[in-house]
């Protein structure tokens, strides 16, 4: 039996993560070669309005464990948000890739159709199968905020490139 719906989903978010992982590595280097605080690339943003790079990750982590939990079948994890450091980003990584890593392709069976509901009970209330859910909603954001934590590293002088980006695949 195929389990389409682990295979397009924990294996994706398992390299993007990966990756963000290794481009933060760099992104640590950098700032030290370059003889800055780290805390500068980590409170950059690609534009007034927008979150910076340490809410980026945060939330990529956020949506790799929301959307597997929620079509596994199991409670969504919380995280508290109060990462300051690289080490601490790469500490949440880590987690939510242990996380990822215990689901196992049994438990998706059937999530194509399993209904998700998001916000529930409140005037933001959505319903969606899981395919929709996974691939319309829950990629489309962490590719987002994986692309944006990847632009604002570059943007800020970060030599990366779409290897990087990729990562081991």
């Amino acid at each position: 039996m195929t389990h389409y719906m682990y295979t397009t989903s924990v294996p994706v978010f398992k390299q993007l993560l990966s990756s963000l992982s290794a481009i933060l590595i760099k992104a640590e280097a950098f700032a030290t070669e370059k003889k800055f605080e780290p805390k500068v690339l980590l409170d950059a943003r690609l534009f007034p309005d927008m979150f910076p790079l340490l809410r980026q990750v945060q939330i990529a982590t956020d949506f790799a464990m929301s959307v597997t939990a929620r079509l596994a079948g199991v409670e969504v994890p919380v995280n508290d948000n109060n990462e300051q450091t690289f080490s601490e980003l790469q500490e949440r990584i880590g987690k939510a890739l242990s996380f990822i890593e215990s689901l196992t392709p049994v438990q998706f069976e059937g999530s194509e159709t399993r209904e998700i509901v998001l916000r529930p009970g409140t005037p933001k209330e959505k319903k969606l199968v899981g395919h929709t859910y996974l691939s319309n909603y829950g990629l489309p954001q962490f590719f987002f905020h994986v692309t944006t934590a990847y632009a604002i590293l570059r943007h800020n002088g970060l030599e990366v490139g779409k290897g990087d980006f990729m990562g081991a695949y």
